[in-house]
């Protein structure tokens, strides 16, 4: 048995914990904010089973340039940004080339098709499964030709992954989801993906599972972490909290703990919003306007709205602009009703370029342990990496475990 830190309390950073401490490891958990109150709070709420491929930079001109004028609402920039940007960008651009990413799919389906599995028994131990759907998600098209283009690529998935995915007309749409106020094209019925009605309560309940079960849970600061003759040490509320081994699990901010170390972790940050709507309209599953870059989920909180992503500085003040246009352009769907009063939410979503999570064993340090990197599956795939990361730390080696690994990644983590 070992004495673990996990520094972070989003979904990776907790699940990292439960899955070392039911291994037998001595683990206490560090952030310092409560669980689930960052980047795993605000999020769309999708566990994405049938996310088998993540998302690349297009390639068609077309869409390029709705991205450079501004007409899309899925990716805003700030022009002064793309300097310092540039290099990730590039290296983004080439893993999105057609056959590398194909080659980076072959290992993400593997850890996307685990998701719900994996979270399923915790869900169940957690006491949590009032939060879960586990009706699927529908994507709405307004145009005609660009649904027949989603639909053509829809069934490629499913004939290459074993994706459950239906494509629905019109008429077919309106009687599943008659709270919706006018006829779309067409929509695609996602059904492997399970939803949540509030992703940080079910981080935050993982996390009292874990505490539950002898697990400690500390107010600190992982920035302050140091290595000692015998582990590592932070400070916390508490005093200094000591540990063997220690598991960087920090999401967009894991870059900026191991540059302390000598590490250098070329990251994309996205930005992303939500809102919250009084809305009257029921909708049995979320759905997403595919044309407009926005989700609207069910929610304790009333409906959300999630959008895409915002390439800007991180410490930048809020500026919702994607959150302003997707909730205009979706208001002649349903009636969204007053927006609920609340400090604008943002977070940033830790995207590495070559789209995988860094999961193992730093190259240099031998006791300090890497889980982050998970673009916009966090939440997914938080569980499926956890188990991964315990495996390797107890000495177990796979071929998935060693396509995520620092040291198979010397792009990644250098």
């Amino acid at each position: 048995m070992s004495q673990i830190m996990v520094l972070g309390a989003g979904m990776v950073g907790v699940s990292s914990a439960l899955a070392l401490q039911a291994r037998g490891h001595q683990v206490t958990l560090v952030d310092r904010r409560g669980p689930g109150r960052e980047t795993s709070f605000g999020n769309a709420g999708f566990i994405q089973a049938e996310a088998v491929e993540p998302y690349a930079i297009p390639r068609d001109l077309r869409t390029l340039l709705s991205y450079a004028t501004g007409r899309s609402n899925d990716i805003v920039y700030d022009p002064a940004q793309l300097p310092r940007i540039a290099k990730v960008l590039l290296a983004y651009w080439r893993n999105s080339a057609p056959a590398r990413h194909r080659a980076i799919a072959a290992t993400y389906a593997r850890l996307a098709q685990r998701s719900t599995a994996d979270h399923q028994p915790l869900i169940a131990a957690s006491g949590q499964d009032n939060l879960i759907r586990r009706t699927g998600y529908a994507q709405v098209f307004r145009d005609g030709s660009v649904f027949d283009g989603a639909a053509r690529e829809a069934e490629r998935l499913k004939a290459e992954y074993g994706v459950r995915v239906t494509a629905k007309d019109a008429a077919t749409f309106a009687s599943a989801e008659p709270g919706v106020k006018r006829p779309v094209a067409g929509a695609l019925a996602w059904d492997d993906t399970w939803t949540c009605a509030d992703p940080g309560a079910l981080t935050a309940g993982y996390a009292d599972l874990f505490t539950r079960q002898g697990g400690r849970f500390v107010d600190g600061d992982a920035l302050s972490l140091t290595q000692s003759a015998t582990g590592w040490q932070i400070d916390s509320a508490e005093g200094p909290v000591e540990a063997e081994q220690v598991v960087v699990a920090l999401g967009p901010w894991g870059p900026d703990l191991l540059k302390r170390f000598g590490y250098r972790v070329p990251m994309l940050w996205k930005r992303g919003y939500h809102g919250h709507f009084d809305s009257p309209t029921p909708l049995s599953r979320p759905v997403m306007d595919a044309q407009n870059g926005i989700v609207m989920t069910p929610t304790t909180r009333g409906l959300r709205l999630a959008t895409g992503a915002a390439l800007v500085d991180r410490e930048a003040p809020a500026e919702p602009r994607q959150l302003e246009r997707g909730a205009k352009a979706v208001s002649d769907l349903v009636d969204l009703g007053p927006r609920v009063q609340e400090v604008q939410w943002f977070g940033h979503r830790p995207c590495l370029p070559d789209m995988l999570p860094l999961v193992g064993q730093a190259p240099r340090h031998p006791t300090l342990w890497l889980n982050f990197g998970h673009g916009h599956q966090g939440f997914t795939l938080g569980p499926t990496t956890a188990l991964l990361l315990a495996d390797a730390m107890d000495g177990q080696r796979d071929d998935l475990a060693t396509a995520l690994a620092p040291a198979s990644r010397p792009a990644a983590i250098h």
